[in-house]
């Protein structure tokens, strides 16, 4: 039972409720009534953690995301979304700041003047200064993501290094043995991203595993550099038959390159790679990946920070995840051209 279950049962909104059980905001006597019959109802008690955190908090969490100038992906929100939903089931407020780019003095200001108790950085790279930062000024922090010091800091991330290793596996296996790499920004990756990193390295081992050969690009995160990317691979390397990607915001660009291009997905030309659940089965066709659970990631990654809020002293925890590839329609048995047939790889 949670805090959205009370406010629906007593027909007021979640904040309400909050701001009933933590006394921020006054509540009038007959809503407060209202809500605590439901609790006295449902035997809710608050979260153990919430309750164990000491008076005089701000009682506000940040969440460190990408720079407002780029949109975040299905992935990204839901990582968003499932640590606001787990923040107001422990009664706490979420201050979302963007870091990157242009965005430093956002940072500092979220670490500043006490404005939260804890912090969630997503997005983070090999040599992180943000990390220091946070472990300089002794704030409870966990990453969605990791520095290459993986014990220096709390943190829950997938494995990208085997997960990509798994989808060249999987089109080796239908036949392909020829495979691009679509990977992140070639800015993103100038900044040590971990993630763009990771998967490069499970990529290169695959390849040579399975003694094939591969190509590896960096690509801008929205539909226009997916298109121009893939183009541009369709023409400078006719032989490929197939993709894997950590690329989600380019993937409606691939897709929309290969249609231009005369490909059908999966009968001339395979897609895989690593994307949120939510993405890869609304994808057309359904798009074989190794589905990120950003719900679960977010989720947990909020019960790693409140460990540390109540505990700071409580030992880092690292939790590496390597969801499995599931089986869908965008990957297929590399198709041999007959002699009479030429398969069109390029715009006309």
């Amino acid at each position: 039972m949670n805090i959205g279950e009370i406010a629906r049962r007593a027909g007021v909104s979640r904040s309400t409720v909050s701001y009933t059980l933590s006394g921020k905001r006054p509540v009038s006597d007959a809503t407060r009534k209202r809500i605590q019959d439901v609790i006295d109802e449902l035997g809710y008690r608050p979260n153990a953690a919430a309750r164990a955190l000491k008076e005089g908090r701000t009682r506000t969490i940040g969440l460190v995301i990408p720079p407002a100038s780029r949109r975040l992906t299905h992935m990204q929100l839901g990582f968003v979304a499932s640590v606001v939903e787990a923040a107001a089931r422990a009664d706490l407020d979420v201050l979302l700041s963007p870091s990157g780019g242009d965005h430093d003095r956002s940072f500092e200001r979220l670490l500043s003047g006490g404005r939260v108790d804890g912090v969630i950085l997503m997005e983070i790279r090999l040599e992180d200064s943000r990390v220091r930062r946070l472990q300089n000024a002794k704030l409870p922090f966990v990453g969605i993501g990791h520095t290459a010091r993986a014990h220096e800091m709390c943190w829950i991330d997938v494995d990208y290094t085997t997960v990509i290793n798994r989808c060249v596996h999987h089109l080796a296996d239908l036949g392909h043995t020829r495979i691009a790499l679509v990977n992140r920004s070639v800015e993103l990756m100038a900044t040590g991203y971990g993630p763009g990193h990771r998967a490069r390295d499970g990529f290169v081992a695959a390849l040579a595993q399975r003694g094939i050969q591969g190509v590896d690009l960096e690509c801008g995160d929205d539909a226009a550099a997916g298109l121009e990317c893939v183009t541009r691979l369709l023409q400078d390397h006719p032989d490929v038959t197939a993709v894997a990607t950590i690329n989600e915001a380019a993937l409606p660009g691939i897709q929309r390159g290969l249609e231009e291009a005369g490909l059908a997905v999966p009968r001339d030309f395979s897609i895989t790679g690593v994307v949120g659940r939510t993405w890869a089965e609304e994808f057309r066709p359904p798009l074989t990946a190794a589905d990120v659970p950003a719900d679960d990631i977010g989720t947990q990654a909020m019960d790693l920070l409140l460990e540390r809020m109540v505990d700071p002293a409580t030992p880092l925890r690292n939790i590496l995840l390597a969801p499995p590839v599931s089986l869908r329609g965008s990957t297929g048995p590399v198709r041999s051209a007959r002699p009479d047939e030429t398969v069109r790889r390029t715009p006309s």
